[in-house]
């Protein structure tokens, strides 16, 4: 049953999901695919533009999906198919370096080179280095430095702290390579796709360099204002993920992420929003109002918490996600506890306490 903020939304095509290997049309020469991922989050969306770049008529791909034999067979099942109308893959964007989103470009950007066509991975600089270094070494959440963070920030469990260490190739078992060679987008670029004007629109928070793409002119019956592929930076049903790790201990993402989203409310109301997962939906305005509401309301109950005296991330857990965690979910829920910690810091309403059990609380800033 959908939730009232659900109900503010419109879904133009129901509940219609596409068939496994298959694929829907969203408006012309947009195509949908969804593929499984193996977490409590079970799929992601990905899309297929109808193309002509460098005088070759074919498709360019927007996101990857995670290395692994599925999806691999999911995308082979899609070439075999009629879904590219006998036509190749000429170029592949990535919104951003998360393994779900770039784990395949390696192979997906091989399978479609030939000696006359290179096929490219196009995606910002920031976000392309940053995969480059994941993918050969741990990132974040999983091996020694990431569970000494938590545990400076309160996780105390042992045998989760033990999960964490072990998890050191966590990035690189799902990205175990990224192409040599890649096209830089930046915010303001517009990619020629299909006749229209893709125009990219850089994101800050989730990832380093976030790019969506948005279609101004591209018209449907479901997009009368144009199209938005918003990766993961305004989702439909879920928040979106912003953490703090490790690799970058004193970031501050949050304030990043809510400035970004609010930009994006800049949009035409009637945008037809193309997430990396849930349903495409229309009311951009009032989803991005939904997600400002939801971190304010969840920087009143952590400042509420502090106020019953010194609180350090994991304590802040249950007060921050209501169900219970699996480990996957727990390394992100600590990472949003350790932002929304250090969002309220920079707002001048929180401050750091170094305890003498070497965990890191904090406290009401008198």
């Amino acid at each position: 049953m959908a939730n009232p903020q659900e109900a503010a939304l419109h879904y133009p095509l129901g509940d219609h999901l596409p068939e496994p290997g298959r694929s829907t049309e969203v408006a012309p020469g947009v195509r949908w695919v969804r593929m499984k991922l193996p977490f409590a989050l079970d799929h992601i969306n990905l899309w297929l533009l109808r193309d002509r770049h460098q005088g070759r008529e074919g498709w360019t791909l927007v996101d990857c999906g995670i290395a692994d034999d599925g999806t691999r067979a999911a995308w082979e099942q899609v070439f075999a198919s009629d879904e590219l109308q006998g036509l190749p893959v000429l170029r592949v964007v990535v919104t951003h370096m998360h393994p779900d989103h770039i784990g395949l470009a390696h192979w997906l950007t091989g399978r479609w080179s030939t000696p006359g066509h290179e096929c490219r991975l196009w995606i910002s600089g920031t976000d392309f280095n940053a995969a480059r270094i994941a993918s050969q070494s741990t990132s974040g959440q999983g091996g020694d430095a990431a569970a000494r963070f938590f545990a400076l920030h309160g996780l105390a469990d042992p045998e989760a702290l033990e999960k964490v260490r072990g998890r050191s190739n966590y990035y690189a078992n799902m990205v175990p390579q990224v192409p040599q060679r890649y096209r830089r987008l930046m915010d303001g670029m517009a990619l020629h796709i299909g006749g229209h004007d893709w125009h990219c629109i850089a994101g800050y928070g989730h990832a380093p360099e976030h790019i969506s793409l948005h279609a101004p002119t591209l018209r449907s019956a479901g997009a009368p204002a144009g199209l938005l592929i918003s990766g993961d930076m305004v989702l439909p049903r879920i928040s979106t993920n912003v953490s703090v790790y490790d690799i970058e201990p004193e970031a501050d993402p949050l304030p990043l992420y809510l400035r970004s989203i609010r930009q994006m409310a800049a949009l035409p109301a009637d945008t037809l929003v193309l997430p990396s997962h849930g349903k495409p939906f229309t009311g951009l305005h009032q989803r991005v109002e939904q997600l400002v509401q939801h971190h304010d309301e969840r920087f009143a109950d952590v400042l509420q918490a502090c106020a019953e005296g010194p609180r350090h991330a994991a304590d802040l857990l249950g007060v921050l996600f209501k169900r219970k965690l699996d480990l996957h979910q727990t390394t992100f829920a600590m990472g949003e506890s350790i932002a929304h910690l250090h969002a309220l810091e920079s707002m001048g309403k929180l401050v750091p306490v170094d305890g003498t059990d070497g965990v890191r609380r904090f406290a009401l800033a008198s």
